[in-house]
């Protein structure tokens, strides 16, 4: 399924201009049919399941409970 930049734009949530930096700078794929660029969508499937990972990631550690203080004395 191919997407104009606006629906990319919007998938993704960036601006639209953003992502069309993104495709001058050929880091996102993109055909050009002489009107708009159209793009790939399943080209986005191995970043967005990295984020997913991601975030899961972030949200373990943040929500790990922290350990209870040790009681040290000072022997001074």
């Amino acid at each position: 399924m191919y997407l104009t930049i606006k629906e990319t734009a919007e998938f993704l949530s960036y601006p639209e201009a953003y992502v069309e930096s993104l495709i001058q700078q050929k880091k996102i794929r993109a055909i050009h049919d002489g009107e708009q660029y159209l793009i790939y969508k399943e080209q986005f499937n191995t970043h967005l399941k990295q984020m997913e990972k991601y975030k899961d990631l972030v949200e373990e550690i943040l929500n790990e409970p922290i350990p209870e203080d040790r009681d040290i004395k000072d022997e001074d």
